[in-house]
């Protein structure tokens, strides 16, 4: 149930965790990483829903799981630099959480529930995430 308490809003949110291998190189760089290499990135999901379903559930785990790993599948064991996306956007880990984000979106989001973040991770201490705010302080004169 959705309760609200001085203006605050509280909500569900579910995390799931995967992965996939790829390599990348990234491009104008300046540094080792311009090189062909690889990573074992880790992605974590994140959706959020206002009530949940008649099962007691804001999304099935089972579901989220599947369309993540649909969407992996893409990257899985390949060289990101030849993906259609990464053509022109370089294979960094930002926009890889956005293009995760992104294919999410469009096939998970609903009345009650969203994508509300995809972080990527690179190694065991970095990691990115992407989330879309609309009317943030934060995205006042960051342009």
């Amino acid at each position: 149930m959705v309760s609200q308490e001085k203006g605050v809003w509280f909500m569900y949110e579910v995390m799931i965790r995967t992965g996939f291998s790829a390599a990348h190189s990234l491009r104008e760089y300046g540094g080792k990483c311009e090189d062909l290499h690889g990573h074992n990135f880790r992605v974590d999901v994140y959706a959020r829903g206002k009530k949940l379903d008649n099962t007691g559930l804001t999304i099935d785990f089972r579901i989220l799981k599947e369309k993540t790993q649909t969407v992996l599948n893409q990257l899985d064991h390949k060289y990101l630099n030849e993906h259609p996306y990464f053509a022109e956007a370089n294979p960094s880990s930002e926009n890889i959480a956005a293009y995760i984000f992104e294919n999410l979106k469009d096939r998970l989001n609903k009345d009650n529930v969203i994508i509300s973040k995809v972080t990527v991770w690179e190694s065991e201490s970095s990691c990115v995430s992407y989330f879309e705010e609309s009317g943030s302080v934060m995205s006042r004169g960051m342009e």
